[in-house]
């Protein structure tokens, strides 16, 4: 494997561990308005408390891998879709300053605020990101320099709509399971409600914008002739997306957890080999796409990253399990608080 290679692997381990981790993070917020008093909505806050800020340094470390590895693919993905990544930011800033900032004062005016920017928010970051993978399969238009030409609401087809409304459905089937376990009582029962709903939403979509990819964007099954064990993954996607209702049938949330978490792991790969070898696809002008090659750094800084990253990942990788072991278990609510 050639470090380019390795790099555009790399990123995808990065971009899986952020939609894993951060994927349940925003479903949570989408569910917040479920919880229907005070104590009810602290406890959902709490699920993700001292979780939240430690899954985004995932989303930091992408992008700054990003930056090193694939500065052109950078400059043109942060400079051409600069209003998508400002709203990006102002929600991710707004959903954080919402945790902190609600139990700052007992005024039910004041939290019911800070609860409405916490799921405004995490819809928001939820959209955005749906709309940049739909667009980064159909493509986005670039001169031959690589730079992006057009609007960004040029970029708002069908498709990129689609994939969307199915990240919506993941996340909130996703942060849902994972409330189900930080839960108990009255509350989990009706999270085990949103679990099911956030199920069909996800296997409905997934199923249309499967059909919508193959049908709108050929070349994203291209590579599956070059590297044939790729069906592999379909497979085990197809296993895992069956495994959660197996396991929400017989109340084994931490399973129905692993299989979704599995199943996101599978769909960033399928996207990460829909795009191989690009990293920014040019549309209607292929050959202007920036690939691994032509927009990657030189081999002595893709050397020296990969050292740094054979350093420092498993260390990232240890303190997340570290702090989710630490905060296993249903959430315990602190009466001393707002």
């Amino acid at each position: 494997m050639d470090l380019n290679v390795l790099w555009f692997v790399l990123l995808g381990i990065l971009l899986a561990g952020y939609a894993i981790l951060d994927g349940f993070d925003f479903g949570v917020g989408m569910l917040h308005r479920v919880a229907r008093t005070n104590d009810e909505r602290r406890i959902v806050l709490n699920s993700i408390g001292p979780l939240w800020d430690g899954n985004e340094v995932w989303l930091v470390t992408f992008g700054g891998a990003l930056f090193a590895a694939f500065p052109e693919a950078y400059a043109t993905i942060f400079s051409g879709l600069y209003e998508a990544f400002m709203l990006l930011l102002g929600a991710l800033i707004f959903r954080a300053i919402s945790l902190e900032f609600r139990g700052k004062l007992a005024s039910p005016a004041w939290r019911l605020c800070w609860d409405v920017v916490f799921g405004v928010s995490s819809f928001v970051a939820t959209i955005v990101f749906g709309v940049s993978v739909g667009c980064a399969m159909t493509g986005i238009p670039l001169d031959e320099r690589g730079i992006f030409r057009g609007t960004l609401v040029s970029l708002l087809g069908a498709y990129p709509l689609m994939t969307a409304a199915l990240t919506v459905a993941l996340f909130t089937m996703h942060g849902a399971i994972f409330l189900g376990m930080k839960t108990t009582g009255e509350l989990q029962a009706r999270i085990k409600a949103w679990m099911w709903h956030g199920f069909w939403g996800f296997v409905v979509l997934y199923a249309t914008v499967t059909a919508m990819t193959i049908w709108l964007v050929p070349r994203s099954i291209e590579n599956f002739r070059y590297f044939p064990w790729a069906w592999g993954i379909v497979v085990l996607n197809v296993l895992a997306i069956a495994n959660i209702p197996r396991n929400l049938v017989r109340q084994n949330l931490p399973q129905a957890f692993a299989s979704s978490s599995a199943s996101i792991a599978a769909l960033v790969f399928l996207f990460g080999m829909a795009l191989f070898p690009n990293l920014v696809t040019s549309h209607p002008h292929p050959e202007h796409s920036l690939t691994i090659y032509n927009a990657a750094s030189s081999q002595g800084t893709l050397t020296i990253m990969a050292i740094i990253a054979l350093i420092g990942l498993p260390f990232i990788v240890s303190y997340t399990c570290i702090v989710y072991w630490t905060f296993r278990g249903p959430v315990q609510l602190d009466k001393h608080s707002y």
